[in-house]
Formats: C-alpha cells, sequence, structure tokens
C-alpha cells in the first residue's frame, strides 16, 4: 500500500479516543505522573490511546514519549539491541554485559534522563504479557526510583502476567473490543477526512469483518480505497478476498511438514508482529486453513486439531506465542504429541531429538 498509512496519519487525539470511559481515565493522567496500566485485546488502539496521552500532557512529546516494545527486547539477540540506534547511545563500551543487565541498564537511563518539555516524561512499555518475572522486579525498582519524574505506562492483553507489586503501583485502565457502530464513526471520520467516498454497507462490512480490531478495520479501509477509489461493499469485498493472510498460513504448515521449521517460525512471527494476529486468532486459523486449503491428510488434519487443543492453555498461560506456535508446528509434522511442559527454556520442542511417530501421514 503506497502512502502513509491511515493508522499514522488519523492516530486520535486524547479527545477523540472512541471509549468515554478510556478517555476519562487517561485524562486524570495528564497533569501528574501517574503509572498506568492499559489493558485490553489486542488491535483496540491501546498503544494510540497512550500516544495520545502524550500528546496531551507534554509539549514535546516526541523527546518525553519514549516507546519500549517488549519484543525489542526479548526477541532479539544481544547485538541486535546494542546496535539499535535508540539504545546504541545507553550501551557504548558494554559489549560484555548479560542481557538482563543491558535491558535494565536501557530502563534506568530512560528514566533518569531528564524531560525536555514539563516536570516529568512518559516511559511506554508495550506487549508487557512477555516480560519475565524477574525483569518484572527490577522494573518495579525502577518505577520506585523514579516515580516523581517518569511516568510508567504498560500496555498488556494479559495483566495477570504483571507481578502483584507492579500492579499495585499503577492505575488500572480496561479498553473492551469497540462495538461495531463506535469502529465504523472512526472509519467514516477518516473516510471524510481524507475525502474518500464511502456508503453505510461497505464501512459496515470492513467494521464487521474486523471483529472489534481497530487497526485492522482502519487498514482494510485504506486498502479499499486504494484499489478502488471508494469504500463500498462490492469493494471492500473483493479487496478483502485479496488482502487475507491464508497464503501466509498455508506456508508456515506447508514449511513444516517439509521440515524446514526456521521457515516456519519466521512465517508464524510475520503473522503475529506484522499482521497482528495473537496466539489464539492464529491457532485457529493454522486450523481453518489447514482442514479446507491444505492437501494434508484428514487423519493429519485430525491430528493437528488435537494438538491445537492441548497448545490452546499454553497460549493462555504462557509468555510467547511464537514459541508455543513453532512447536505445536513442529509436533504436528514430527506426528507426536505436544507435552504439558511445552517447550524447554531454550525455546526449542521438549521432545525434540527423539524419534518421531507416525511422520508418514503428515
Amino acid at each position: 500500500m503506497d502512502g502513509p498509512l491511515w493508522t499514522e496519519t488519523h492516530a486520535p487525539d486524547l479527545a477523540d479516543v472512541p471509549q468515554a470511559e478510556v478517555r476519562d481515565r487517561l485524562s486524570r493522567a495528564v497533569d501528574e505522573p501517574m503509572n498506568l496500566v492499559v489493558q485490553g485485546p489486542p488491535g483496540i488502539g491501546k498503544t494510540a490511546a497512550v500516544r495520545a496521552l502524550a500528546r496531551e500532557t507534554h509539549a514535546d512529546a516526541d523527546n518525553d514519549l519514549i516507546e519500549i516494545n517488549v519484543a525489542d527486547f526479548f526477541d532479539r539477540t544481544k547485538k541486535e539491541i546494542r546496535t539499535d540506534p535508540r539504545f546504541e547511545p545507553f550501551l557504548q563500551g558494554r559489549s560484555r554485559m548479560a542481557k538482563r543487565d543491558m535491558i535494565n541498564r536501557v530502563l534506568k537511563e530512560s528514566a533518569a534522563n531528564a524531560p525536555m518539555s514539563g516536570e516529568f516524561k512518559t516511559v511506554l512499555l508495550d506487549n508487557a504479557e512477555a516480560i519475565r518475572e524477574d525483569f518484572q522486579q527490577a522494573l518495579r525498582r525502577v518505577m520506585e526510583r523514579y516515580h516523581r519524574t517518569t511516568q510508567f505506562v504498560i500496555t498488556t492483553r494479559q495483566p495477570s502476567k504483571l507481578i502483584p507489586p507492579i500492579r499495585s503501583r499503577c492505575f488500572p485502565v480496561p479498553m473492551r473490543v469497540p462495538t461495531t457502530d463506535e469502529t465504523i464513526d472512526v472509519l467514516a471520520g477518516i473516510c471524510e477526512a481524507e475525502g474518500v467516498e464511502y456508503d453505510d454497507d461497505g464501512l459496515e462490512f470492513v467494521a464487521s469483518a474486523a471483529n472489534g480490531d481497530v487497526r485492522e478495520a482502519v487498514l482494510s479501509a485504506q486498502a479499499t480505497a486504494v484499489e478502488h477509489d471508494a469504500v463500498t461493499m462490492q469493494g471492500a469485498y473483493e479487496t478483502l478476498n485479496d488482502v487475507g493472510t491464508d497464503e501466509q498460513v498455508l506456508s508456515a504448515l506447508e514449511e513444516a511438514r517439509a521440515g524446514d521449521l526456521s521457515d516456519a517460525r519466521g512465517t508464524i512471527d510475520d503473522l503475529l508482529s506484522e499482521e497482528g494476529f495473537d496466539g489464539g486468532d492464529l491457532l485457529r486459523e493454522l486450523c481453518r486453513v489447514a482442514r479446507s486449503k491444505s492437501d494434508a491428510s484428514s487423519e493429519s488434519v485430525a491430528r493437528l486439531h488435537a494438538l491445537a487443543g492441548e497448545v490452546d492453555l499454553d497460549l493462555t498461560d504462557g509468555l510467547d506465542d511464537r514459541l508455543h506456535l513453532t512447536h505445536l508446528l513442529a509436533s504436528w509434522a514430527a506426528g507426536r504429541r505436544t507435552t504439558r511442559q511445552g517447550v524447554r527454556g531454550d525455546g526449542s520442542a521438549a521432545g525434540e531429538g527423539r524419534s518421531a511417530r507416525g511422520g508418514a501421514d503428515a
């Protein structure tokens, strides 16, 4: 899609955040460094709401809002962290530092630096459900030390993953899945600002197809407008069929069956990070595409569904969707069942190295 994304050019101001109760709660944090946990499903606008709060709060929001996606740390190597332009100034000359210490230093230095405007700055920790408990203990200490000059905002879809000392230091801001009508209002406002024609049926189709994911709805509306110069029912139907992710999901399945687990893991990464899936949604998509579009045998598809039932609980309790889904595909391709332990600490399959059973039907 050429040109800037509508999700960026039409990011809401605080007064435009669709949910009134969220606006009210965030407005209380404008004039004082109140720590927050913004919680809710993926794609509903948690990060956009925090950015809106920062623009309302700080005269120089570009410098006084520090965004740290947890995946920037835990899904990357030490070298990748050390050479990231955002973190490099904090880590120069510290090549022997352990990864945990690197993360703690970046966080501490980010909190310690004086704000560029006003009396405090905001540190946003995005997707915080992936933060390990030992790092959360370090985070708690930093929050205690710099509470007067730094506002910490944590976004997560699983607040239960946060340790009690952190939850007790943060004001909860729950965000619900928006209604279809609320999503339609967002889409209508953007289309009018862009000068794009639309009809009610087209907006309703896009909003309904997104199933509460505002980010997906906005990007789908933009894709439809680019392709058809308007957002109509027919245009949206044709575009959404064209921009589906079934081919990527099918690729992950076929790569796993071919034994290319590295490629399968990369495809899973793309679906989670670039396409906005969470683990549960992607698990359901893997089962659906295997059933409807793959050439796997009925026995093989049935086994995938059985494995999915075991992994579903792991996705609810676990910290890393990618590891659990990759383990699912590895177990399916090898013809073995998953274990309740799921994944070893190094991220490999718990049963890796044992002979596969029933691999012929994969």
